[in-house]
């Protein structure tokens, strides 16, 4: 039957509703309607006595209110407490699976007629599936799984995890015992059917137990037909006769069914070493390790929490927490808690709590520091990759710092101005969370740092190696030569180094500056590269494997060769054996139906040296048979990631420990892996690459063949994906190989099709307005017009219209993308829905997921808040743009900005005009270098220049200079997919003069681009721009032979006694320059194209002593002032193509205009109009 999981406490205990049409099933609506009248009558009750118990017992069944649902609910009474005015009753709700605490006088009486349905919430539990735990023997040195009373915490997290990633759950009922259903549990993920009990079985998690003799069949225990309501307990089972009658007689008939399928199961696994053992059985004899490789020194596995090296209070505190015990990956507790050096490398390696709470213990012990000298310094330093993760770190130890004694932890993290870093005071504390560059930034000015560290952690120390290994280098030097010798017996130094993954560096870390380290390696993939494994990939077509795999195996060695030659089938695994055995190779076969015994006792018999053996088996063979001491391992079939590092635990005996023996060079290998790669490998190839690569294994062009193809493929399902915001605000994306954005240019959605002809600019600056700051240089906001801002007569008229109660009109039926109005304390907005929750509650209320189409940033609503909006508000386009600051970007390799430099702009830039020179767009967004500050004094016709956006954040110290950032965007615009043919790009050559509707329809215009730069001077390189397009075909309607003539775009900056006129062309291009006293004329042409500048000068000039120079794509006119001094503007008449070149302003920082700091300056007043009108005029060519 199909079920709906409520409540999961463990495998042993949780709570589900059935669904489906069968007859012993309760429809929801039937609960929902039971619901309905039960809060009508309890809420209208006009006398609250008649409808209050008399007595109250445990186990009695009532109803209560909660708080949480705001609905009256059937519940159990399980415990009281009694408070200050009333007794607190702890109620479990019958149909929901919840507990709750409620007052003893908000209980009410449960009439008969509100208990004629059964409960929703049914008990379960999985069959015959029981918890174990690992039992350590000291005196045998030796540990192994046995029976246990309860759930491990790992096993509990996976399970949960399955039923939360589960698409659908099914359960099979197989006994009833006392109110709890025993059901096998079938869950599909990802179009995967897993069976949950086995599959917990399989993971070591979970034993199989058979059923006991006396409820093993259809007797008293599952006597199903003469269940009835007195011989079940009155708490959980009452007024519930119809469903277990009804369920009885429809479970019944499947009984002898359901049986022989559990005997089948059982009886498909049951070879193993043992003869008699089931599959389920096998795990209760797991040798000592399970995936686990201790690669230098031996810990001991730990499981239980009670045995954990942990101080009582933490210990008291994680019991609280229901924390059964350490998983599997926190096997290094007890290292770390003994104060030994430790390098940990597993799945979990991310996790601050493998070191926290065992450093924490030992930082208990005070007297084990008595020896260190008497000055400030911390006793324990973690480095973590970065500002979040550091961050991340320092809750945790916050969490814990109540029950540990005053250690005054710090995070610590430090940009590049000096002065931040000398403010730092470490008095007092003995632990600090950090960064490699904050660290060495804060050692420049604390000298003693490292004087009394004992514990120094590297967390997610392959990211640490590969981000910035010279630093960590650096720190460990100065924590090595900060050791005193004589006082080393006295006090503990300890180095602590987790991950997820292997980095060259590490063998370096270990052999210079950890003393007997701990290796424990769990990831399986990972330790392969440390033992030293040789990764071999032999090309070879499918027919040929066979013939592939002979030459492998022509054994020339002298050493006793063990190979296991691994494929996907029983079919394939015969026809390898009979080809080898062909050969006289003494070959060994095994699959799910083969002698497990047999098999093992030929593999560890001892032959001569002559003498190889070959195993060939399926993968489902490999946990059963425990085979470690392989030294090659054949890939016949080509294998998946997850099932990689399996195979290679087959070899663990053999892994090298190349730290022991320093002796041992790189190339020397006890272990091979050969994988035999296809026409047909396609399915794993790259994540196979990209380990090969990890594991700097050589290659074969024919891997990257095959790679590339799927890389391509990968990246075109990726092309419906927004683009991703690291290539966008940083021109680079760090993890490219796992961004599941997209990375090239996508025609359709990030170029304007349909813009508004009014938001249309020309290059130059505009006035920008953010309103909702994501990031220190990512804003949504809006262009806010000149003249008169369209937007700015619509807010206040839509704000008008909705201050009338009677037209703000609820809508009743929400769509999504549709346009609303929104409520928000005083004001009234445009939204749009983006999401609808599929979720509804009691009330028919549901959440609602809408964008301020005018501002660009999102929130979470319920249906009722929304109104509805008329047409005539909806004629404007969403006026949001996305804007990026160019040319900046995070210190230290960071890829996310620090919040201090978020909180800082946000603070400063947000709610303000700003004036902004777009340099680059791509569909709604625009990058703008510079964006400034700029306030407007009228009464002295001046202006104040306030700030420079981009040096604002370089002042914090927290950003750096990102040069490449347009180059960058450049390259990425250069390289355009198109998909389909030109009438693809049909809406980028056409004008917008289609529909009028649709031209004032804001969802036909949705989050199209709100700002073109000029096409003639854009830097977005699209091969054939469509203005390009749209030029030639114009010109080729008027006359075949005629040029088109252009105004080229001119910026001017001045001195003393010269003004420096810049002419942009497309390329080389034949010009001419003629001089007069007040006029200057420049001409060129260039392919197709005649450019003109008839300039009109504002101030006479010396026409002999002037000049042009080409350069490249500019013509640099340089002209002589007839008089010196000051230029308030160029051109008597104003002109849309000419701008004042404010990079050439002196005295600028960075030659851009504005300083680091907060030092002023003063513009004449005509320059700045210049300025603040050049964007009035927006005429994507200008011809004469």
């Amino acid at each position: 039957m199909d079920i709906l999981v409520l409540e999961v406490e463990d495998p042993g205990c949780f709570w589900v509703a059935m669904k489906g049409c069968e007859s012993y099933i309760v429809d929801e609506i039937e609960y929902k309607n039971l619901n309905i009248e039960m809060n009508q009558f309890y809420d209208k009750s006009k006398d609250v006595d008649d409808v209050k118990p008399v007595t109250i017992e445990e186990g009695q069944i009532c109803v209560v209110f909660s708080e949480e649902l705001k609905c009256w609910c059937r519940a159990v009474i399980k415990s009281f407490m009694y408070c200050i005015d009333d007794y607190q009753t702890e109620c479990f709700l019958v149909d929901y699976a919840k507990y709750i605490f409620v007052k003893s006088k908000d209980i009410r009486v449960a009439l008969e007629a509100f208990m004629r349905i059964p409960y929703r919430a049914k008990k379960c539990r999985l069959y015959c599936t029981k918890p174990v735990t690992l039992r350590v023997d000291f005196f045998e040195d030796t540990a192994k799984l046995v029976p246990a009373k309860r759930w491990d915490t790992a096993a509990i997290r996976y399970f949960q995890n399955l039923l939360r990633a589960a698409t659908q759950v099914k359960a099979k009922l197989h006994a009833i015992e006392g109110n709890t259903f025993d059901v096998f549990l079938h869950v599909t993920i990802k179009d995967e059917k897993v069976f949950v009990n086995e599959d917990l079985v399989k993971k070591k998690f979970a034993r199989f137990e058979e059923p006991k003799e006396n409820t093993g069949n259809s007797g008293d225990y599952l006597d199903y037909q003469t269940l009835n309501v007195e011989s079940l307990p009155v708490k959980e089972l009452d007024l519930r006769p119809v469903l277990f009658q009804e369920l009885a007689r429809k479970i019944g008939t499947g009984l002898s069914t359901s049986n022989s399928v559990l005997e089948e199961t059982c009886q498909r696994s049951s070879t193993d070493k043992n003869e008699s053992t089931a599959s389920f059985q096998s795990s209760q004899n797991l040798n000592e390790e399970r995936n686990f490789v201790c690669l230098s020194n031996k810990t001991e596995t730990l499981s239980i929490l009670e045995t954990a090296p942990l101080y009582d209070e933490l210990e008291k505190e994680l019991t609280l927490k229901k924390c059964l015990g350490p998983n599997f990956a926190e096997s290094c507790w007890l290292p770390v808690a003994q104060g030994c050096d430790i390098l940990s490398i597993s799945y979990q390696g991310n996790d601050p709590s493998l070191y926290v709470l065992p450093v924490l213990t030992f930082l208990q012990s005070g007297s084990c520091y008595k020896a260190l000298p008497n000055k400030n310094g911390p006793l324990a330093l973690i480095l973590c990759p970065g500002w979040k993760k550091a961050q991340l770190v320092f809750e945790v130890l916050q969490t814990y710092r109540k029950y540990s004694r005053p250690l005054h932890p710090m995070l610590i993290i430090l940009g590049q101005k000096k002065e931040e870093a000398r403010s730092v005071k470490i008095q007092g504390c003995e632990v600090i969370v950090t960064t490699p560059y904050s660290l060495l930034r804060l050692f420049e000015h604390n000298s003693l740092l490292f004087h009394r560290l004992c514990h120094l952690v590297l967390d997610e120390i392959e990211v640490l190696f590969s981000d910035a290994a010279e630093q960590v280098f650096t720190i460990l030097d100065c924590y090595k030569k900060a050791i005193i010798p004589e006082k080393l017996e006295c006090s503990p130094h300890q180095i602590i180094a987790v991950g997820t993954r292997w980095n060259k560096h590490i063998a370096q870390l270990i052999k210079e500056f950890m003393k007997d380290p701990y290796v424990v390696i769990t990831a399986m993939e990972e330790a392969s590269i440390y033992g030293n494994v040789q990764q071999i990939v032999q090309p070879c077509t499918n027919s040929e494997r066979t013939a592939v795999l002979l030459k492998i195996l022509d054994f020339t060695h002298n050493n006793l060769q063990k190979v296991l030659v691994f494929t996907n089938s029983e079919n394939e695994t015969e026809m390898v054996h009979k080809a080898l055995k062909s050969k006289s190779i003494f070959c060994l076969k095994i699959h799910r139906e083969s002698d497990f015994k047999y098999i093992l006792e030929q593999w560890t018999r001892k032959y001569s040296w002559s003498t190889p053996v070959v195993l060939v088996l399926t993968d489902d063979c490999m946990q059963s048979l425990g085979i470690t001491d392989a030294t090659c391992v054949v890939h016949f079939s080509f294998p998946s990631p997850r099932i990689f590092g399996q195979r290679l635990h087959s070899m663990s005996d053999n892994f090298c420990n190349l730290i022991k023996n320093s002796s041992v060079g790189q190339d020397y290998t006890k272990a091979r892996s050969v994988i035999l790669l296809t026409e047909t490998s396609a399915c794993h190839a790259l994540e196979i690459l990209r380990y090969l690569q990890h594991t700097e294994a050589e290659i074969p062009p024919e891997l990257h063949d095959l790679t590339a193809k799927v890389l391509e493929a990968e990246e075109d399902r990726k092309f419906s994906r927004p683009l991703c915001a690291c290539l966008k605000t940083f021109g680079f994306c760090k993890n490219r190989a796992v961004c599941p954005d997209r990375h090239q240019i996508n025609l359709q959605m990030d170029v304007p099709q349909n813009t508004p002809d009014k938001i249309i600019q020309t290059p130059g600056f505009v006035t920008i307005l953010p309103l909702h700051v994501v990031n220190a240089t990512n804003y949504f906001g809006r262009i806010v017009d000149k003249p008169k801002d369209e937007y700015t007569t619509l807010a206040e008229e839509v704000n008008e219209y909705f201050k009338k109660p009677s037209n703000r009109i609820f809508v009743k039926k929400v769509e999504k993308l549709a346009f609303y109005g929104l409520c928000e304390k005083t004001l009234f907005h445009r939204i749009q829905v983006v999401e609808i929750s599929p979720e509804v509650e009691e009330n028919g209320f549901f959440n609602v997921e809408v964008k301020y189409i005018d501002e660009g940033r999102t929130s979470q609503v319920q249906n009722y808040q929304l109104l509805h909006l008329p047409a005539k508000f909806q004629r404007l386009p969403p006026q949001a743009v996305e804007f990026v600051v160019c040319r900046v970007k995070p210190i230290d390799n960071e890829v996310e900005w620090n919040p201090k430099v978020t909180d800082y702009i946000n603070y400063k830039i947000r709610g303000k005009t700003h004036e902004a020179k777009i340099v680059h767009t791509l569909g709604n967004t625009a990058w703008v270098d510079p964006m400034v500050r700029v306030t407007r004094i009228s009464e002295l016709k001046v202006s104040v220049n306030e700030y420079n956006v981009r040096s604002e954040i370089l002042s914090t110290g927290l950003g750096t200079d990102n040069p490449e950032h347009i180059t960058q965007l450049e390259k990425l615009c250069g390289h355009v997919k198109v998909l389909g043919h030109a009438k693809n790009s049909e809406p980028l050559i056409k004008e917008d003069t289609a529909d009028p509707e649709n031209a004032s329809n804001p969802q036909s215009m949705l989050i199209q681009d709100h700002l073109s730069e000029n096409c003639n001077s854009s830097k977005i390189a699209f091969g054939n721009h469509p203005c390009d397009v749209a030029q030639s075909k114009e010109a080729e309607e008027t006359t075949m032979h005629q040029r088109k003539r252009f105004y080229p775009e001119i910026k001017w900056f001045e001195n003393e006694e010269t003004v420096t006129v810049k002419v942009k062309i497309a390329s080389e291009a034949d010009c001419k320059c003629e001089f007069s006293k007040e006029k200057v004329v420049f001409s060129g042409c260039s392919g197709d194209k005649l450019y003109l500048a008839d300039m009109e000068l504002h101030q006479p000039i010396l026409a002999e002593e002037s000049t042009c120079v080409i350069k490249d794509k500019e013509a640099v006119i340089v002209l002589t002032k007839a008089e010196k001094g000051a230029w308030c503007k160029l051109l008597k008449n104003k002109n849309p193509h000419v701008s004042f070149d404010l990079e050439h302003w002196e005295g600028f920082e960075d030659r851009s205009r504005f300083r680091v700091g907060t030092k002023k300056r003063y513009w004449p007043a005509a320059v700045v109009e210049e300025w603040h009108n050049f964007s009035e005029d927006s005429g994507t060519e200008s011809d004469e």
